[in-house]
């Protein structure tokens, strides 16, 4: 399909290198993978019409033999997603930290490939699942690929790759009925991180909005680990990675993620193939948090674990380039399932820190591809290959595509003059790890810098805005209720009362129980596992509250570009009043979606008709971000439609604008919200230039006030 916009023309390497491969059956006659035609692809070879089957039909058992294979080991975890390529262009030249050719230059542009993912679920579970996402983009370099596999939270639950398989245990579904599916409200997750102090401030991220996007295009991004960055002097600096959307970040409410789930499980990959497919780009500024190597040990928190971030008040974030996602896969399994990442996967310019939890994934992530793709050649795979060439004495193997030549696979040699040949034979630029002094014993342990486990996880709550903090309670609540073991349920808040009381106390209220005075002994037992004179007194935060954690309060620039705004309308209805609206919509990059009680042709109050694709009984509020009822003589229709009503009162329920034109506002007699006051979301007879008043509303996305005057569960 192709990609509409400004971008689409723009040179991009890894298309071009991908249509090597691609293939197109139109007006093709159909064949055998032997490329054999063949004549009739709707009956098996027989003895007579009504014979047995025979052995000897080879097109019947290659049909049959590749269908029986083709679906290959899903990942473990980030089973469930979706991808896009697209295009990173630099600001300027970043070779003062770095040697990294694709951070060269001012302009330059980068193919690469993103897949976003849930981390729990199957392939086939709902891509609305509380729960973290994965934010993995493959950077096509012109000295190789670069992986930066990361989340849309920036920490983790654990700070060491040996926890790492029981977490997963734990938060899949449990072994012995495989319930529930990707989610994590049920005894097993929250029995492991009851046990898992350093898991908290993960889990505080998790149950707050951010585990519930409302788009894929609406999130941040973050690289998670403490990467190096070295430049052409083998100078290091430490550097954290951030993706920054320009459609600022957005979620729903947790009770709309639950009926999303219903209507459409697949919400956030539609969401963003329609986006790219018309043309609305997604966009992110790539930035950078850069700390000097000699300023290690300068924070109350450790640079090396995982379980920390570092506040945007302590080193700003550094914007150096944007990403835009301007075209989608041709084939689903070829790209976006087949993409193989790898944090090991780095170019020069870029190394690894000691964090052992990036330590640990440098084996496993490649470890797993391995095995899920078939063999050590899956990078040969068309989306997985580099734009520059590959050299090397690597041989055979299943899945070999490559023809090697030449009579030579090892080094050195001098049949073949030693080639392929070492860079610092020739001084030609070349990974080259960085230098770094280490002497230690060997030992199982874990640095005391690494204890303190509760002083971020209460920054991140005192970050949020009411609201946010209310909805998090909400999170806490529903979660445990779910937990069926008393004692569990227990346990984990004596980890909430480490954070902050008044969390504590509404989720023990919401849970019928009593808030514990301390952590449970079997907590503070397997957390000296790890700390022996656990707990430890936690040092001072050089920050109480960071604006940057706050979704509500540390939003960019707003805009209303890509939002869906129902129009909701029978025949009858008056075009006039429709475009009153439209049209501003339109001007901001917002789509106006009509609605009908039936699909078909749509008569208009001044004559005329429309196509509506969209009825009430295909359609929900949770579709869409925003309500606009238009004038007209379809008001007695309306009246009748209880799937309208419906529309209204959980749109009003879920904080959204929602928009009566003049002389429709008595429609509202029908609906709960009847007795309600008008507010900053709620537009009644409407008329004059209320156009640009219902566009500065949908900029704010949400009308919270009005959920927290009502007290309304997230």
């Amino acid at each position: 399909m192709k990609t509409k916009g400004k971008l689409a023309t723009a040179a991009d390497t890894k298309k071009e290198q991908l249509s090597q491969f691609e293939v197109n059956a139109t007006d093709r006659v159909l064949t055998t993978n032997d490329g054999v035609a063949i004549n009739d692809n709707n009956n098996s070879l027989k003895i007579g019409e009504r014979g047995p089957s025979l052995t000897e039909d080879f097109i019947f058992r290659e049909k049959l033999a590749h269908f029986d294979r083709e679906r290959i080991p899903e990942r473990v975890v980030h089973a469930r997603g979706t991808g896009a390529h697209g295009v990173f262009e630099c600001y300027e030249d970043l070779s003062e930290y770095s040697c990294a050719s694709f951070l060269s230059a001012k302009g330059k542009k980068t193919p690469l490939f993103l897949r976003f993912s849930t981390v729990a679920g199957f392939r086939g579970s709902t891509d609305l699942a509380r729960d973290a996402r994965g934010f993995s983009v493959k950077f096509y370099t012109d000295e190789g690929n670069f992986d930066l596999i990361g989340n849309n939270i920036p920490v983790f639950f654990i700070q060491d790759a040996m926890n790492f398989p029981d977490l997963i245990h734990a938060v899949k579904p449990e072994p012995h009925n495989e319930i529930p599916q990707a989610a994590s409200a049920h005894d097993t997750f929250w029995d492991f991180v009851s046990l898992m102090p350093e898991a908290a401030h993960m889990v505080m991220w998790v149950m707050s909005d951010r585990g519930i996007p409302r788009s894929l295009r609406m999130m941040e991004g973050f690289g998670v680990h403490t990467f190096k960055l070295i430049n052409k002097d083998g100078v290091a600096h430490f550097v954290k990675f951030h993706w920054k959307p320009l459609l600022g970040v957005h979620s729903v409410t947790w009770n709309e993620a639950q009926k999303i789930s219903g209507y459409n499980s697949d919400f956030h990959r539609q969401d963003l193939y329609d986006a790219i497919d018309s043309g609305n780009f997604p966009e992110w500024e790539l930035g950078v948090q850069i700390v000097s190597t000699a300023d290690e040990h300068k924070f109350s928190f450790d640079l090396l674990d995982p379980t920390k971030l570092i506040p945007e008040e302590l080193v700003p974030v550094k914007r150096i380039g944007k990403m835009t996602l301007n075209r989608n896969p041709e084939n689903f399994f070829a790209e976006t399932e087949q993409a193989a990442f790898h944090p090991g996967r780095v170019v020069r310019g870029i190394d690894f820190s000691n964090d052992p939890l990036l330590q640990g994934r440098l084996f496993s992530y490649s470890d797993t591809q391995i095995y899920r793709l078939g063999g050590a050649n899956h990078q040969e795979l068309p989306i997985n290959r580099p734009v520059n060439s590959v050299y090397n004495n690597q041989r055979d193997g299943a899945m070999r595509t490559t023809i090697s030549k030449g009579e030579t696979a090892y080094f050195p040699n001098s049949i073949n003059n030693g080639c392929p040949y070492q860079a610092m034979l020739k001084g030609e630029k070349a990974f080259t790890s960085h230098e770094e002094q280490v002497d230690g014993k060997k030992i199982r342990a874990r640095s005391n810098s690494f204890a303190d486990h509760f002083t971020q996880a209460t920054l991140f709550f005192n970050s949020q805005s009411p609201v946010e903090k209310q909805h998090i309670i909400n999170a806490f609540s529903f979660e445990l209720s779910k937990v069926n073991r008393v004692d569990i349920r227990k346990r984990y808040l004596g980890i909430l009362s480490q954070i902050d009381t008044n969390l504590t106390e509404q989720v023990a209220g919401n849970l019928g129980l009593d808030v514990p005075s301390k952590l449970d002994d079997l907590t503070v037992h397997f957390a000296q596992q790890n700390h022996p004179n656990y707990p430890l007194k936690a040092p001072k935060p050089e920050v109480l509250k960071s604006v940057a954690l706050s979704m509500e309060t540390n939003s960019d620039k707003a805009t209303i570009a890509t939002r869906k705004v129902a129009f909701l309308v029978a025949d009858g209805v008056s075009k006039a009043s429709i475009d009153a609206l439209k049209k501003e919509l339109e001007k901001g990059g917002a789509q106006a979606c009509i609605i009908s009680n039936k699909v078909g042709e749509l008569l208009f109050m001044e004559g005329g008709t429309e196509n509506v694709q969209h009825s009430y009984l295909t359609e929900a509020s949770v579709l869409y971000d925003a309500i606009y009822i238009p004038s007209g003589k379809h008001l007695e229709v309306l009246a009748e439609e209880a799937d309208f009503f419906q529309f209204l009162n959980e749109a009003y329920r879920h904080c959204k604008v929602i928009c009566f034109a003049k002389g429709t506002e008595k429609l509202i007699e029908h609906t709960y919200f009847s007795n309600k006051k008008a507010d900053a979301g709620l537009l009644i007879n409407t008329s004059g230039d209320f156009a640009k008043t219902f566009v500065q509303a949908l900029k704010a996305h949400r009308i919270w006030d009005r959920e927290t005057a009502r007290k309304v569960p997230s």
